[in-house]
């Protein structure tokens, strides 16, 4: 398989802790980072000499040609359907809640505000509906008692988003594109509690083919 050249669109600490997992890869390429403007995930693709454009300005006729697979770390920018349109294998992100649990902004405040014993995270394929598209990767943690949004973040959810993502590059390196629809009787949804419960949406995919060499696990 021809390395996979991948569109990173993040930010903050988890944003650069994707990029260097992703750095570490042999089977891929970075043709591109979105992140903010001094940002750490911004300063990480300059040292390294990877593409950086600022965030909010992914489009589809502007995006770098020939790239199979976004990867969204820690982004609030809505990777519209158009851009996923020009990705081979489409786009993928990770969400800290057990999808479809706690959609939205905030998922980990609001576990810790219902109280909830178990939490977890989703590496999911992204579509049109926001924290909707179909499961790709997932894993579970407990919460303790005195856990509150940021020990849980930092101890637990920060480091298994990235394991997840691995997990799912190496599911794509095998050739498997998992994709477990969610059930949307499960489905819940909240709003943010830290800011503005908006979506950046520069242009308003489902994977609409298999690509040759893949095969899709339900």
């Amino acid at each position: 398989m021809n390395k996979l050249r991948i569109i990173l669109c993040g930010q903050r600490s988890f944003g650069a802790a994707v990029f260097d997992m992703l750095r570490e890869r042999e089977e891929l390429e970075i043709a591109a980072v979105y992140a903010p403007a001094d940002d750490r995930l911004a300063g990480r693709a300059s040292i390294r000499g990877v593409p950086l454009r600022f965030g909010g300005t992914l489009r589809s006729d502007t995006m770098p040609e020939g790239c199979d697979l976004l990867i969204a770390a820690h982004s609030h920018d809505f990777v519209s359907r158009a851009v996923r349109n020009r990705l081979r294998l489409g786009a993928i992100g990770y969400h800290p809640s057990l999808l479809p649990l706690h959609r939205g902004r905030d998922a980990v405040h609001w576990t810790i505000r219902m109280r909830d014993r178990v939490a977890g995270g989703t590496v999911f394929w992204l579509n049109d509906t926001v924290d909707g598209g179909p499961v790709a990767a997932q894993d579970w943690c407990l919460v303790r008692p005195e856990d509150d949004a940021h020990t849980l973040w930092r101890r637990e959810l920060f480091p298994m988003g990235v394991r997840l993502m691995a997990q799912v590059l190496d599911d794509i390196q095998n050739g498997d594109l998992v994709m477990r629809e969610q059930d949307p009787a499960l489905a819940t949804w909240e709003p943010s509690l830290t800011g503005a419960p908006r979506l950046f949406r520069p242009e308003l995919r489902q994977i609409g083919f298999l690509p040759d060499g893949f095969r899709i696990l339900k």
